[in-house]
């Protein structure tokens, strides 16, 4: 068991971790890609919606 987390402990110091400008940045790509698909969603539902709604 000491030996699998003195492994885990080696192989964390070759992650390259992100600098704080980088994390930001990828952090705000995500949250507007999430946006976009949320409307996308958004307005493929209410167009269902009305086809479902007029085909009654």
């Amino acid at each position: 068991m000491f030996s699998f987390f003195k492994g885990v402990v080696s192989e964390m110091k070759k992650v390259s971790w992100p600098t704080f400008p980088e994390l930001v940045k990828k952090t705000s790509i995500v949250i507007f890609t999430m946006i976009l698909l949320m409307l996308f969603i958004y307005i493929v539902d209410l167009g269902i919606s009305t086809l479902i709604r007029n085909i009654k």
